[in-house]
């Protein structure tokens, strides 16, 4: 196949660079399957020269013109989705199914927030002088740095630059050098909908050439960010002392609660999809597992034969249910994870292991594994691992449930399966996540809904719905005295 060789958006203009950086197909990563542009520091300078002016002409842009752009974004995003999906799978290694349904919900979130762009953007408040009327209208910010991950390169920067852009921002976008594609086609579908030049500016390139041009720049109003929280720890620290404002959604260790009057079937449909979707890979992944001991052994036999009827291999495979982690090295920490786990006491009931079947041979495989047998004392119950790795451990009674769920520096997402009324609604209360779900997976969080963790899973800005535009907007509050 013929490297694909890609320019990015900036400026309004198409543009490469005299560098490039490699772009691997996880399936097989000997060579590479496309090239994008490895920019400068000068020209990420000049980059934020474009949406500086690209936000002048945005934010006095009518909402109703903003609002039919997201709106003709998302559609073309729908028209292309054949073509995004299989970039999105070429980068990434997820199923071709996953990334259809990734490009619809990227599509979704441009549609929403085409929506909320015409809304009020103020409200009327009583005054206390006489002949005075007060009021507050949000406006928006300014140039937005979005820093975007490799494991849902398409869906994350969409629920990103849909509020920042209905909002009226600019955004300058640094996609994870994994999967650069799906950004730069979510670039075209705006630029082609009509999106002013400047409003939105893709960079890519080596972080070590260009981290301090991107990230000290005096004209960033906002830095939005979906990573590891040792990154996003450093970017917090960085931006603190100038005021930057900073959303972080960060790592989690999700665990699902599995009850003793839970229906068994059901359970393990949801966990099987939330902890082998997607190789593990996704933010929300159910990686810890709470079973009440009455009915541990019988659901983790469950599983295992589930597990066996998984066919792991190429995501443009028709046949294949679960593809390969995204790179050598992620394939490689999974691998150590699962390693160290057994040194310090876990069964391996399921996978552990690479496929043994020699296509698969150089590709980023770990087969889907089950651990059992582990106990908090284990770094597998506490380290983010981000594959398909499911942790087992047995716990009597529903305290003990909660105790084992909370008891992480995360707080992303939690589930729980039962047919007590009381026990969900306690579990709801109890737990100390941003996302709890009752009889379903720990994945899969509508546009609308507020998302994002408690603890060490992130700040205190959600992203989606309504509560996104918080971060990207400031509150002015008006006062106007006409006579008494």
């Amino acid at each position: 196949m013929p490297v694909r060789e890609m320019e990015i958006l900036a400026g309004g203009q198409w543009v490469s660079s005299s560098g490039s950086v490699d772009v691997f197909d996880p399936t097989d990563v000997r060579e590479p399957a496309a090239r994008v542009p490895a920019l400068t520091a000068r020209q990420v300078a000049e980059i934020y020269d474009a949406a500086a002016a690209g936000f002048a002409t945005w934010r006095r842009t009518s909402p109703f013109e903003r609002a039919k752009i997201l709106h003709e974004a998302s559609a073309l995003l729908r028209s292309r989705t054949a073509e995004i999906a299989d970039a999105l799978v070429t980068e990434m290694g997820k199923t071709l199914a996953e990334a259809t349904g990734e490009v619809g919900k990227a599509a979704d979130f441009f549609e929403y927030y085409s929506g909320i762009a015409r809304e009020g953007y103020g409200t009327l408040l009583n005054d206390a002088r006489p002949g005075t009327k007060a009021s507050f209208q949000r406006e928006p910010i300014g140039v937005v740095l979005a820093v975007t991950p490799w494991n849902d390169p398409l869906l994350t920067p969409a629920r990103k630059l849909a509020p920042a852009l209905a909002s009226g921002n600019s955004v300058v976008i640094k996609p994870a050098s994994e999967t650069p594609m799906s950004a730069i086609h979510l670039a075209r579908a705006l630029h082609d909908a009509g999106l002013p030049a400047g409003v939105l500016n893709v960079v890519t390139g080596r972080t070590s050439e260009i981290s301090d041009a991107l990230l000290d720049d005096p004209r960033i109003a906002a830095v939005t960010f979906t990573g590891s929280n040792e990154v996003g720890e450093r970017l917090r620290v960085r931006l603190a002392s100038r005021n930057v404002r900073f959303q972080g959604e960060l790592g989690g260790k999700n665990a699902t609660a599995v009850l003793a009057d839970a229906d068994l079937e059901a359970a393990a449909d949801a966990v099987m999809a939330a902890a082998f979707g997607q190789a593990g890979q996704r933010c929300t992944a159910t990686s810890r597992l709470v079973v009440e001991r009455e009915v541990h052994d019988r659901f983790v036999d469950i599983l295992r034969e589930r597990v066996a009827k998984l066919t792991v291999g190429p995501g443009k495979d028709s046949a294949t249910t679960m593809g390969p982690l995204v790179s050598v090295s992620q394939r490689d920490s999974v691998l150590g994870d699962i390693a160290r786990a057994v040194e310090q006491g876990a069964v391996v009931r399921a996978g552990g292991d690479t496929p043994a079947d020699p296509e698969r041979a150089h590709g980023c495989y770990v087969n889907p594994t089950i651990l059992v047998g582990v106990t908090p004392a284990m770094d597998i119950w506490r380290h983010e691992v981000f594959g398909p790795v499911l942790a087992v451990r047995a716990v009597d009674g529903f305290d003990e449930a909660v105790e084992a769920v909370n008891d992480s520096v995360y707080g992303l997402s939690a589930a729980v399966f039962t047919r007590d009324l009381s026990a969900a609604h306690r579990f709801v209360d109890e737990v100390e996540c941003g996302q709890v779900a009752v009889n379903t997976a720990t994945t899969g969080w509508d546009v609308h809904h507020p998302f994002g963790g408690f603890r060490d899973s992130g700040s205190a800005f959600k992203e989606q719905g309504s509560e996104a535009l918080r971060f990207y907007t400031r509150v002015k509050t008006v006062a106007i005295n006409y006579g008494a």
